[in-house]
């Protein structure tokens, strides 16, 4: 008995021993915001990275890497549990996820092999983050506080190329670069400006804020690098640099176009683990990876055992699946912008497909119109001085679907979804998305508000498979007859107005409000949805019939859905207002009252609080 109770000590003892052998390797994750790969270790010659230059030479650059989305909480989500945010619950920019009790990061499954994990510091994963997940989070955690020989999984998380440092006032701005040389600053006239923005003074001297950001990060991955050196700790440790998604300016962050998901990743891998590489020091994989692979491959890394829920595939070590063929993703509500669309990449093209294209791509995000190159391109539009590509973001409408052959236009202006060449290419993407939603678990076809109320007595994770509060199928058939914007289809869904499902229900009155004035033969059918149980019902018939000459029943509804005890109500009420515009005068009393604080809510009620202050300017009021 003795010597068994030996033998079991020894064997949980032996991680250490592993460890302390040279046996797992130490693994560092230095991570920037908001940042495409406008590196010189990518060929962009304007750029000044020269730390990041150098450690690519000494690493592996991958080409093909892709955040979920274009904004950080969904993406960082993505990251640390391997899982599709609209399958955690997790895919609303700002929203708050409650995960199943015994849910687990994928730190947590280091901590349980041996591993000491640190994060320094941000985490923003739209959840509460699991008790487990970290031995420390703060903007003191280190790999130093490990206990001696112990491997380490650490995170350095920078900011200072936020999208929020590019609009931060001039004394914040020159702090953030203070360490930049002369010869380090970027001339705006020297700027290549996107095809798709106005070119204007205002984006160039923000595009070269950016660039300027991007150094001074550059500046601190060395520090890091630095240290790593200094602690001895180089040749013991696999160090990845990548970003949470592209770079923040309007029009690329918050979206799903190529230039918003593609990130820099970098990864250098010491002598004794080369094996472990895809190519030699120097070298770079065309290997598609996504932010949902990332979990699994620090475990195959590690040598720990995959959880069976992971959605993602290890893309290193030695339970690395097979390369992918594409990346999924999607974009939900933004701020107070509600949207849905989702996406499939390939080598070759990136289809996506918007389910409410009756809204424009630019709505209005107070966060977003910080930017002063926000304001001059909404002024632009607004003045009728657009064309081009640079027209495309104030569009009243989006199409329903978009297919861009990225080699060739990877500034994705080009929509060729409509050109009968590449029809093929359309229908196989098309199926390709299809058939990721429905793997996926997708619950992004549910209202936010609904997701929430169906998840009450559960979680958004538990449901998502469920088909009687997740019933897919149904949901996608329903929002894709809402979202084709055909006027022949007026009447088949205002039969969907009598579905028992709320969510089926609130599609036909989603489609019906798309169609406009055409939506005129379902008007007895919207006029009996002003009664319905299910407030994004009522809100979105009652929105429909302000275009079929009903605004006096349209501001009725919306007038009580401001006073509602709900959130979520009051924020798809505001959201309609603002799309009446000055037809919503009369509520302005009702909306300078709508502001609210819901425990549980906060960045709802952020939002909605933003809306009540801004919205009188935005309707003439």
């Amino acid at each position: 008995m003795k010597l068994i109770s030996t033998f079991a000590l020894f064997l949980l003892t032996l991680p250490g021993l592993f460890a302390a052998a040279g046996g797992r390797p130490n693994i560092l994750w230095i991570t920037c915001e908001d940042t495409s790969p406008l590196l010189g270790a990518y060929g962009d010659a304007f750029a000044v990275t020269p730390r990041l230059d150098a450690f690519a030479r000494q690493g592996v650059r991958y080409d093909q890497a892709f955040a979920y989305t274009g904004v950080c909480a969904p993406s960082r989500s993505c990251l640390i549990t391997g899982v599709y945010p609209l399958r955690l619950g997790s895919h609303h920019m700002r929203s708050n996820a409650r995960l199943p009790a015994d849910f687990k990061c994928f730190p947590e499954y280091l901590r349980g092999a041996g591993y000491y994990a640190s994060n320094n510091v941000k985490e923003d994963y739209n959840f509460a983050t699991p008790r487990g997940t970290w031995d420390e989070s703060s903007n003191r955690a280190h790999w130093r506080k490990r206990a001696p020989g112990q491997p380490f999984f650490s995170v350095f998380n920078f900011t200072v190329t936020h999208q929020s440092q590019i609009f931060c006032d001039d004394a914040k701005y020159r702090e953030n670069t203070r360490r930049l040389t002369p010869a380090q600053r970027r001339d705006p006239a020297k700027v290549t400006v996107p095809p798709f923005h106005p070119d204007t003074p205002e984006f160039r001297k923000e595009w070269a804020r950016h660039y300027e950001n991007v150094t001074a990060m550059d500046y601190q991955v060395g520090d890091v690098l630095d240290e790593l050196e200094q602690d001895g700790l180089a040749e013991d440790t696999i160090v990845f640099f990548f970003s949470d998604h592209g770079t923040g300016m309007p029009g690329v962050k918050m979206w799903a176009w190529g230039p918003s998901l593609r990130v820099p990743l970098l990864v250098r891998f010491p002598k004794k683990w080369q094996h472990l590489a895809p190519a030699a020091p120097g070298g770079a994989t065309d290997r598609m990876v996504s932010f949902v692979d990332f979990a699994p491959t620090i475990l195959s890394l590690a040598g720990v055992e995959l959880p069976a829920h992971f959605q993602g595939r290890a893309f290193l070590g030695p339970q690395a699946g097979p390369a992918r063929e594409h990346v999924f993703g999607g974009k939900e509500r933004q701020g107070e912008a509600v949207d849905c669309v989702r996406y499939v990449r390939d080598r070759r093209f990136q289809y996506l497909r918007n389910f409410l294209p009756h809204l424009p791509y630019g709505q209005y995000m107070s966060y977003n119109w910080q930017h002063a190159s926000m304001r001059r391109w909404e002024a632009l539009h607004l003045e009728g001085k657009l064309s081009g590509p640079a027209a495309r973001f104030f569009a009243p409408r989006k199409p329903v679907e978009e297919l861009y052959d990225v080699r060739a236009d990877p500034w994705q202006v080009r929509n060729l979804a409509t050109d009968p060449a590449y029809a093929s290419e359309l229908n196989r993407l098309r199926a390709t998305l299809e058939t990721e939603m429905r793997a996926a678990g997708d619950l992004g076809l549910l209202p936010e508000r609904e997701l929430h109320a169906r998840a009450a007595d559960s979680t958004p994770y538990a449901i998502a498979t469920d088909p009687r509060l997740n019933p897919f199928e149904e949901l996608r058939r329903a929002a894709d007859l809402a979202s084709r914007m055909d006027p022949r289809q007026a009447t088949a869904l205002a039969e969907l107005l009598r579905s028992p499902d709320t969510a089926i229900r609130w599609w036909g009155a989603t489609g019906l409000l798309a169609l406009r004035a055409d939506a005129a033969p379902a008007r007895a059918a919207l006029l009996g949805a002003l009664g319905d149980a299910s407030p994004d019902v009522r809100i979105t018939a009652a929105e429909t019939l302000a275009h079929l000459g009903a605004l006096d029943r349209t501001l009725a509804v919306l007038e009580a859905a401001l006073r509602a005890n709900d959130i979520f109500e009051r924020l798809s009420a505001l959201s309609a207002a603002h799309r009446l515009g000055p037809q919503a005068r009369p509520l302005l009393p009702a909306i300078r009252a709508a502001k609210m604080t819901v425990p549980g809510q906060k960045d709802a009620s952020d939002y909605v609080g933003r809306m009540v202050d801004y919205l009188p300017g935005r309707i003439g009021g």
